[in-house]
């Protein structure tokens, strides 16, 4: 896999509206984390590493301890259900695009405009999957050796291990996510995670310039605009 991988950190707000729309990204995560896995980040895996992000990425506590109260509530009037979206960009792109949606039609409208108006296109589901990887990702502070035995000794399966001064980098399946966190956890005590999660990993690169630069940047720009976009994955390299 190499280092095939995005590291999605929401980058440093200059504005209040920027700050706004990360918080609220994390808002909503975190509520639909609580309310399907329980509250207790003790006993949630995904929700504790969302928490955690959220943290470093200076999310206030009200923000979280809203979504959390929220989701013990029940959130009337506000069920959100996930949406995936393929599509193309500039020079054969892949992109993928992750919602939390309490409305299917209006999200899938803000999102075929961004494709749209950057005259990307927007494909059918299973166009562009088969062309990422669905992987946890952990990067830490450790030794590569004692961290493949911790993982190995717990029976997880390792996709692959990267080390680079005193950097590690795990990737395993997506569904040895838990597992894997518990494995590390158990083996080398409390770890001050810089990547923590589960992402889509694109297989392949494809080198963009010049003008196809500029359209996937706004093509990206626009989708990180619209309120019901969570992630976005791509295999462009600029």
């Amino acid at each position: 896999m190499g280092r095939f991988y995005e590291v999605r950190k929401a980058s440093m707000a200059k504005t209040a509206n920027a700050k706004a729309k990360i918080y609220s990204k994390y808002g909503r995560e975190i509520y639909v984390c609580a309310k399907t896995g329980g509250f207790d980040p003790a006993g949630n895996l995904a929700l504790r590493s969302m928490i955690e992000r959220a943290k470093k990425d200076q999310v206030p506590s009200h923000v979280v301890e809203k979504a959390l109260e929220k989701a013990k509530a029940g959130g009337v009037g506000e069920d959100f259900v996930p949406a995936r979206y393929e599509g193309f960009g500039p020079a054969g792109t892949v992109v993928l695009v992750d919602c939390l949606t309490d409305n299917p039609n209006r999200t899938i409208g803000d999102v075929r405009n961004c494709f749209t108006k950057t005259k990307c296109k927007l494909g059918t589901p299973g166009t562009v999957m088969h062309q990422f990887d669905h992987a946890a990702i952990f990067a830490f502070k450790g030794s590569e050796d004692s961290v493949l035995e911790a993982l190995l000794g717990a029976d997880v399966d390792v996709t692959d291990i990267e080390s680079e001064g005193d950097q590690v980098t795990v990737f395993v399946p997506h569904t040895e996510y838990g597992k894997a966190r518990q494995a590390l956890v158990a083996a080398l005590g409390e770890i001050d995670f810089e990547v923590d999660e589960i992402q889509f990993v694109p297989k392949t690169r494809t080198p963009i310039s010049g003008e196809d630069v500029v359209v996937m940047e706004k093509l990206l720009a626009m989708l990180d605009d619209v309120d019901d976009v969570q992630r976005v994955y791509h295999d462009a390299v600029f």
